[in-house]
């Protein structure tokens, strides 16, 4: 494998891609999309070997259900693609302009970023998300995957080079590294000469591996240590719905929720409702030392939240709990460990709303709503190529806008500067 030819490759089609136009590049996604239905039985025998050596390697069951595919989970992934080709193409497009004194006229147009590579973990669909993305945008992918979906990926890859290749564009225009050795990811975050932006989508160390290493500028996001605070005002059964969904919809999700904080004041009447409740739907309790002595939780055997369990993902049917005296202290538990990914408030006082929104410097603040929405789908983005907790170029659910920079334009008539 010779990772810079990739590069050079990779370079090359993107100068082709950036030439399609919106009615080009939809007319591949939809054939991507198509070839995703009637390739299913091969992309789903690929999965289940992948996912039959991660249950023998002892495997996680949340890492498990993320490389999981099922034939609603493919045809999702199809669907996506399709909507997709119904988003604008934010290609060509003039953010503002204008002419200058001097007769000068500029404008400023969106671009493709050029290369785009990612590196991730255990995630099938990422492979297709990112490529239908980037070739929306023109842009071209060098996608490096995880070693426990190797053979998802390859048939996913195949697909969709074969589809490019149906419509006479380079193939290289998306490229998968295969070959599980670390060293080809060393190699590949020092290619900055071909590769514009490198996006991680894994665990902690892996996004510590790309800032510390990479000379391509990195996108880091995607890991959620997210919360919600219900305030003094809430209604707890409304307050109880809401929590159930962030934790129990997708627990493996990155925006699902790790912590509840609950303001000291709704203790009595929140808490024996909302432990019947959480044993109803099998979430497991984690709760905070000074809370553990309470009546509705005293000797039933909850587990004590611990400094590691506060910082960390679950990922899982396990919640943490905690007691707070305002929501100035609910901030400031929020500032300490949360990952400025998805946090939330209940409440039913606007006053407090704002001032939550205002003092939560996360990606994504809610309002009386499950942190599960974050999500480009969900936000009207159509798939997303990751979810940035950063603050620079993109934040947030990242879509089609999140892949492309902009050039200045400017048009003269033999115009001088004086």
């Amino acid at each position: 494998m010779n990772i810079e030819l990739m590069g050079q490759r990779a370079k090359a089609a993107a100068y082709q891609l950036a030439t399609l136009t919106a009615q080009e590049k939809n007319q591949l996604l939809m054939t991507i999309a198509d070839q995703l239905t009637s390739n299913a039985p091969d992309i789903l025998a690929a999965n289940q070997l992948d996912v039959a050596d991660a249950v023998e390697q002892g495997l996680s069951p949340a890492l498990i259900d993320r490389l999981t595919l099922t034939v609603e989970r493919l045809s999702d992934i199809a669907n996506d693609v399709r909507k997709v080709c119904q988003l604008s193409d934010p290609i060509g497009q003039v953010i503002d302009g204008g002419e200058l004194d001097s007769g000068l006229k500029i404008e400023r147009r969106r671009v493709p970023l050029g290369v785009v590579a990612i590196i991730y973990e255990a995630r099938p669909n990422v492979t297709i998300d990112v490529a239908t993305l980037c070739l929306k945008t023109g842009n071209a992918a060098i996608l490096r995957g995880g070693k426990e979906t190797y053979r998802t990926n390859s048939q996913t890859v195949n697909v969709i080079r074969k589809a490019l290749a149906q419509h006479g564009l380079p193939i290289d225009a998306v490229q998968a590294i295969d070959d599980p050795d670390r060293q080809w990811v060393s190699q590949l975050l020092k290619l900055d000469k071909y590769v514009d932006m490198l996006i991680p989508r894994g665990g902690a160390s892996l996004h510590k591996l790309c800032r510390e290493h990479s000379t391509i500028p990195v996108i880091t996001g995607g890991i959620g240590v997210c919360h919600l605070y219900i305030d003094e005002t809430m209604d707890t059964e409304q307050a109880l719905d809401v929590i159930v969904n962030a934790k129990k919809q997708r627990p493996s999700a990155c925006n699902s929720l790790e912590t509840l904080l609950i303001h000291r004041s709704q203790l009595e009447l929140f808490l024996p409702k909302f432990v019947a409740r959480m044993a109803q739907e099998g979430i497991s309790l984690h709760v905070d030392q000074q809370l553990l002595s309470h009546p509705a939780l005293k000797d039933k055997g909850f587990a004590q939240a611990t400094e590691a369990s506060y910082r960390d993902e679950w990922l899982s049917l396990d919640l943490n709990i905690k007691a707070v005296t305002d929501l100035r202290s609910a901030v400031e538990h929020i500032r300490e460990y949360g990952t400025q990914h998805s946090d939330g408030i209940l409440t039913e006082r606007y006053q407090n709303a704002q001032e939550f929104v205002n003092q939560v410097d996360s990606a994504v603040v809610y309002v009386n709503a499950s942190t599960r929405f974050t999500d480009g789908g969900q936000f009207g983005l159509g798939a997303e190529v990751a979810v940035s907790t950063q603050k620079l170029h993109a934040r947030g659910p990242m879509g089609l806008e999140a892949l492309t920079t902009y050039k200045w334009i400017c048009w003269g008539q033999n115009t001088l500067r004086s």
